[in-house]
């Protein structure tokens, strides 16, 4: 099995992401809360899985777009969100297939810490948000992954590897480390204008049903939260 294969283990990721600590009680209601009111907004979901955050957004009042790499993934938003969303397999390395202006607001979750180049996304986001738009993103924090790597030096770019596992099976995942400057570097690069970053606490709900993962969480930044705006 290749790595980050999503297609492979899609149904497994859904359920574990649906009830997670990492991802049900510390991102996903940091990304929405810092996404704000999206009541009649036209929002894109960059990296939309298994479709937890689009339904979030579409209860919410949105009008979404999915797009992921996955089609195994998109398979099972689509089973999930029925015609409420468009969804199109898409991959952030290249080239978007929307009319520029098409979003006000475009949501990625836990997407860019994939991708060795921020630059080819970032100027696609601006391109497709319009004046005035706003870019929510989470990512692997940057103190998180140096910490479980041996590389000896933060401000480098860098690619590693991470084992997790789902039932009785090993997956192989890599990412890319980078460190806070040549992120928010790489946004305003593109053009945004960083408005806030956020390290935000978890869910109080998980302290009951997590009290391992909650502690860490109080104690230690897992993920990094941007919002950034097109001027």
């Amino acid at each position: 099995m290749s790595e980050n294969d999503y297609d492979s283990f899609a149904e497994s990721y859904v359920a574990d992401n649906e009830a997670n600590a990492w991802n049900a009680y510390y991102e996903r209601p940091a990304i929405l809360e810092l996404a704000g009111d999206v009541s009649g907004l036209h929002v894109l979901d960059a990296g939309c899985g298994g479709g937890a955050h689009a339904q979030a957004l579409i209860e919410r009042g949105a009008v979404v777009t999915g797009i992921d790499k996955s089609a195994g993934l998109l398979a099972i938003a689509k089973e999930r969100l029925g015609d409420q969303a468009r969804l199109v397999q898409a991959d952030l390395g290249e080239p978007l297939p929307f009319e520029s202006g098409s979003f006000d607001l475009i949501l990625s979750a836990l997407v860019m810490h994939y991708l060795e180049d921020w630059s080819q996304p970032l100027a696609e986001f601006h391109r497709l948000l319009r004046n005035g738009g706003r870019l929510v993103f989470s990512t692997h924090h940057p103190f998180m992954d140096h910490q479980l790597t041996d590389a000896d030096d933060y401000f480098a770019t860098y690619s590693f590897e991470d084992e997790w596992q789902r039932g009785d099976r090993t997956i192989k995942m890599r990412f890319w480390h980078r460190s806070l400057h040549a992120m928010v570097d790489a946004l305003l690069a593109a053009g945004f204008r960083l408005e806030r970053l956020s390290e935000p606490q978890p869910d109080p709900r998980a302290r009951d049903l997590f009290p391992e993962a909650y502690r860490s969480l109080t104690k230690k930044p897992r993920f990094l939260f941007f919002s950034a705006i097109k001027p």
